[in-house]
């Protein structure tokens, strides 16, 4: 089979920090993420493109569905990423059931602009974030179970951080993640949040979330499989590089609503730096997590 054409140009697109650690892959598993990362790209895309009426990305979502179907059964589709992705699916066992619910996540965010609750974040956080780290370690080896609730765990730790870095990008979409419960209970405004006004009661509202993400680096740590770790490095990358985020974001006490905010990056020699690390530690060291120390 050829290199996917449409998947690679859709992830060498997209800039992502997951897309970036691809490199430390075999060449076999390097195009299984590839197209599943397109195919992971390109639903989030729909929910996010503002040019489209809710109805028209919802009808999107929905035909993203009936085709990774199609193709989970087993059929052809007339989506190019999804007919990549079919391949992998069948060799890796990747379940229709995973992406549905990654594409409810993204339907989420069409009709869900707030949060009640730590509940309701978890369940979107499952949904957005950890599906992907569940169809991530079967194409990486592991089979059902053997490394599912470490991929739950490292998909909200990484959810969770994104969340706190992007508090002004989405609230310019009109969304805020952080729970209601949350702001209530530190007497945060959602028009300060939109105001992009900084304050103590904002500090220690995202300092709480920040010490549940913390507590998803530490279980994903924990959990991390004694045998074949080694397996798991890209995500291990990716855990890093949004731990040097988190840190960002402590130093300067979660000043994520000012100017600060465009700082809260890597760049991508840093990325790279990341990766080259952990695979020498691998290597020649042994290896333990960098993250939640």
């Amino acid at each position: 089979m050829t290199e996917p054409f449409k998947s690679k140009q859709v992830t060498a697109k997209s800039n992502s920090n997951l897309a970036a650690a691809f490199f430390l892959l075999p060449k076999a598993k390097r195009k299984a993420m590839t197209a599943l990362y397109a195919f992971c790209r390109k639903v989030d895309d729909v929910a996010d493109n503002e040019g489209r009426s809710l109805f028209q990305r919802s009808e999107e979502l929905n035909a993203w569905r009936n085709d990774i179907g199609l193709v989970c059964d087993g059929k052809q589709s007339t989506n190019q990423i999804c007919n990549e992705l079919s391949i992998y699916i069948d060799k890796y066992e990747l379940s229709f059931d995973l992406f549905n619910e990654l594409i409810i996540g993204m339907e989420t965010d069409l009709k869900k602009v707030r949060y009640a609750d730590y509940q309701e974040l978890e369940l979107y956080c499952y949904r957005a974030a950890s599906v992907v780290g569940l169809l991530t370690v079967r194409i990486l080896g592991f089979k059902n179970g053997d490394a599912d609730s470490y991929a739950e765990h490292i998909g909200k730790a990484l959810q969770l951080t994104n969340i706190l870095r992007d508090v002004s990008e989405d609230a310019s979409r009109g969304r805020i993640y952080l729970p209601q419960s949350l702001l209530d209970k530190h007497g945060v405004s959602e028009q300060s949040i939109f105001d992009g006004i900084q304050t103590s009661g904002f500090e220690n509202a995202a300092r709480e979330l920040a010490d549940r993400a913390w507590a998803h680096y530490k279980l994903t740590s924990e959990l991390l499989p004694k045998n074949n770790y080694c397996d798991l490095l890209v995500l291990e990358a990716m855990a890093s590089i949004y731990w040097r985020l988190f840190q960002k974001m402590q130093k300067i006490n979660f000043n994520v609503l000012s100017e600060y905010q465009s700082k809260i990056r890597l760049g991508k020699w840093a990325k790279l730096a990341i990766g080259i690390q952990l695979r020498f530690l691998v290597k020649f060291k042994g290896y333990r997590p960098f993250y939640a120390r």
